[in-house]
């Protein structure tokens, strides 16, 4: 997908959407809705958001567990259903966000050209939120960020196969409909709700990670960046709310790290690990945590941190003696 396809995707995909989310309202007001449309909407927002969760950011982007090869597919190929890129690109976007969080080079950072005031908080947090995946120039080669992954033949097969995948992901709604209405009505609603409104509400909340939780909330961990901690957002992120836990412990399975915190994605992984179906699950624990506090507590947090150092990306960490697990 060169950089005009892209373009072009990403404004069908913020388009087609809001117009079906529209359509269903106008549904919805009118009584013309059933319980197998919220049916097929529940089912189609728990797999994709999964696959987002789980599968493009656990499992691909930070290597918080690992998984038998069906799984992996599945994880991967959900995660494609909810139509926010080629895992590969996916990948790398977010890996180099990591390197930079918050500064110069950062892809969706609320912080980008830190014009002052209202207007430049509204204008930095539509970039973070969406505008930043209209920008035709943004590149972040996949080779340079995600080597491992590049070499992936499942990895590269779905990302080269991305749209059918998205519109597998509209149409297989439809079928469920279907199934459980016996209708042609039911296909098209069940298409309606389950394919472009669950596109609309998934994709929005997954863009509130970027945007919100690095605006508001609150901070456990005071790391080199503006992450927050959202407990609102993490119910319907599967847990990518704890923004600011995540980005003190990328590589966490976990991002909820008290018991209060609520990760369902962790639940699954952890429901996973225990019948055998996940694998070198990467845990922190308390200990760590608590040093780990102490140590940024020392620097002070935030973007303007001045002894922060940019982490190199995957395939230069050879140069510069430093392991991809330790800062993935």
């Amino acid at each position: 997908m060169n950089g005009r396809e892209h373009h072009s995707f990403i404004l069908v995909s913020a388009i087609v959407p809001l117009l079906g989310v529209v359509a269903a309202i106008v549904l919805l007001w009118g009584g013309v809705v059933g319980w197998s449309d919220m049916v097929v909407l529940g089912v189609m927002y728990v797999v994709a958001v999964m696959g987002i969760s789980i599968g493009y950011h656990r499992l691909l982007a930070h290597r918080a567990f690992t998984t038998v090869r069906p799984l992996k597919i599945f994880f991967v190929a959900s995660g494609a259903m909810a139509g926010q890129g080629p895992p590969l690109i996916w990948t790398a976007h977010h890996r180099r966000h990591h390197r930079v969080a918050d500064r110069p080079g950062d892809p969706h950072s609320p912080y980008h050209d830190e014009e002052p005031g209202i207007r430049g908080a509204l204008k930095g947090l539509w970039h973070a939120h969406l505008g930043w995946l209209f920008d035709q120039d943004l590149t972040s080669d996949p080779i340079r960020y995600c080597p491992d992954l590049a070499r992936d033949r499942d990895v590269r097969f779905l990302s080269a196969h991305f749209v059918e995948i998205v519109l597998a992901g509209m149409l297989i709604p439809g079928l469920l409909g279907l199934a459980l209405t016996q209708t042609f009505a039911g296909f098209l609603t069940g298409m309606l709700w389950g394919g472009l409104v669950r596109f609309f509400l998934l994709n929005h909340v997954t863009y509130a990670v970027n945007s919100v939780g690095h605006y508001f909330g609150r901070r456990r961990f005071e790391t080199p960046d503006e992450s927050r901690n959202v407990a609102w957002l993490a119910i319907p992120s599967f847990g990518e709310g704890w923004h600011n836990n995540h980005h003190a412990f990328p590589r966490s399975y976990t991002h909820g790290m008290r018991w209060y915190e609520v990760d369902i994605s962790a639940l699954v992984i952890r429901g996973l690990e225990r019948v055998g179906l996940a694998q070198n699950v990467v845990r922190i624990d308390r200990d760590a945590m608590d040093r780990r506090a102490e140590s940024l507590a020392k620097t002070g947090g935030g973007r303007q941190v001045p002894e922060f150092a940019a982490q190199p990306p995957a395939a230069e960490k050879h140069k510069v003696g430093v392991g991809i697990q330790d800062v993935e």
